[in-house]
């Protein structure tokens, strides 16, 4: 039902928040119904950006498919390419070298910071504070550089390679992160207090879009979203891959309990911190290791065995999982990726009923989600 103005004070009003529209983040269309200016039923609508990558997957070797993996989550290119990979590495049963092992972890930590800086820029944007997004670009700018450097690339890496990684780090190039990440640290502050101590900010969010750990639970919502609300769950502590079981003394889960757009946006900044200090961690165990290889040789085709496996990774805004298949060709027969956005999105169906149409913004901005991590 559309509500026909003033004459009709019972009726709702169906509104469309997208799929452009200002408010959104990225080509997300949300169906909202209205009693005044409380919304009572909502809808996300996804699928304006779907791209068909699974699908696509069944159609290029098991080198290409890093390429579509890199990009449904662009804010994370590196962790979408790295659970492909493992994955692979499960079906050939291979063993990684060590310099490679650190060297992911390393970047994968680079990687979740660069993310986590977007949202902690972008989110006090979106509630009308502007400047904090200019100095998360400022911090973005000093860790891409080394990103790129040893990459080649500032947005998709296209670093990881079934076995390890592309290449060795140039030389000096450890120096180099290590200070760009004591640049980053040393100016953290600026989110500290400049957000968190803004009191419009925190009137904004305190109290807001209260998730329930049951909620969590039931619509498989993981991340730092999950974790805001008191569910305590991340892989690299519970489940470690890659170098995380050797990091258990700096690795810290940042939990909250208030599940509220306040407590999701400190449980990111909280994880930056952290994963800023894990970085440090892995350039000194790297400045450890004796020379090595970086990399397995690889067969001109490469082929995985027959059979399926199933590998996932805590990726920057939740768990994503690889659920791959092979008929022992050269590409995959089928490769099933979950995302973290897609189920993130969906609690907003339980999330939003009951709350003002004021708040919408600050309650879709908090949920942390790219589109394209959505629609794949």
């Amino acid at each position: 039902m559309v509500g026909i103005g003033g004459a009709a004070e019972s009726t709702d009003m169906v509104l469309n928040i997208g799929p452009q529209h200002p408010s959104t983040h990225g080509v997300l269309r949300l169906k909202l119904v209205l009693d005044g200016e409380r919304i009572r039923r909502a809808e996300p609508v996804i699928g304006y950006m779907h791209r068909g990558a699974e699908k696509l997957f069944e159609a290029r070797d098991y080198r290409q498919i890093i390429m579509l993996a890199n990009r449904h989550d662009w804010l994370s290119a590196f962790s979408n390419e790295l659970g492909v990979v493992l994955a692979v590495e499960r079906m050939l049963g291979m063993e990684v070298p060590a310099r490679a092992v650190w060297t992911r972890t390393l970047l994968a930590e680079l990687n979740r910071v660069l993310n986590h800086l977007m949202f902690l820029g972008s989110y006090p944007l979106e509630l009308g504070g502007i400047t904090p997004v200019f100095y998360a670009f400022r911090e973005r700018e000093v860790l891409q550089n080394v990103m790129e450097e040893v990459s080649g690339g500032r947005m998709h890496y296209m670093f990881n390679r079934v076995g390890g990684l592309k290449e060795d780090l140039p030389a000096g190039w450890a120096t180099r992160a290590r200070a760009a990440v004591a640049a980053v640290r040393s100016r953290m502050d600026v989110f500290d207090d400049l957000v968190l101590g803004n009191e419009i900010f925190r009137g904004r969010t305190r109290g807001v879009g209260e998730l329930a750990p049951e909620t969590v639970h039931a619509y498989g919502v993981s991340g730092p979203i999950a974790r805001a609300s008191g569910v305590d769950f991340d892989l690299r502590r519970d489940e470690p891959y890659l170098a995380y079981g050797e990091l258990a003394d700096t690795l810290k889960v940042v939990t909250r309990r208030e599940g509220d757009c306040l407590a999701r946006f400190e449980c990111l900044l909280e994880q930056t911190h952290n994963a800023l200090d894990l970085a440090d961690a892995c350039l000194d165990r790297l400045a450890e290791l004796p020379p090595g290889p970086i990399n397995q040789r690889l067969p001109k085709v490469l082929k995985a065995p027959e059979g399926h496996t199933y590998a996932w990774t805590e990726n920057p805004l939740g768990i994503n999982g690889y659920y791959l298949v092979s008929k022992g060709d050269k590409t995959p027969y089928r490769l099933k990726l979950r995302s973290a956005s897609y189920n993130n999105i969906q609690a907003l169906t339980e999330l939003l009923p009951g709350t003002l149409v004021a708040d919408m913004v600050a309650i879709l901005g908090s949920m942390f989600f790219v589109v394209g991590d959505i629609d794949k």
